[in-house]
């Protein structure tokens, strides 16, 4: 189950996509991830997630990237983020040793 608070929210069945505008934030449990943005668009036909403006997604062991625009693809867990023009994407992941498995960036 994920919870999705914002301003604004609409859902179109016909195109399969939801969107929600204004300090949105989004709560994954199951991934111990929480998603603030300006703007989320969930595209259910193509599982794919859109974050953008002010993009932060943190996860429960304090993994975070931020960005201005996130797209996230639900079915293989990849993400592609986009820094604000003339920034940088940040990304504070935890290193592990070559035994562990590789961390990765968080994923709303």
């Amino acid at each position: 189950m994920v919870t999705i608070e914002s301003d604004r929210q609409q859902a179109d069945n016909r195109t399969g996509i939801v969107t929600a505008t204004g300090n949105v934030r989004i709560v994954y449990p199951e991934k111990g991830m929480v998603a603030t943005a300006r703007q989320a668009q969930f595209f259910s036909r193509e599982e794919r997630l859109v974050l953008s403006g002010d993009v932060e997604v943190v996860d429960a062991d304090g993994q975070r990237i931020r960005a201005e625009r996130l797209v996230y693809l639900l079915s293989s867990e990849r993400l592609q983020a986009e820094p604000a023009s003339g920034r940088q994407v940040l990304s504070k992941i935890r290193l592990q040793s070559p035994s562990a498995p590789a961390a990765r960036p968080p994923m709303p």
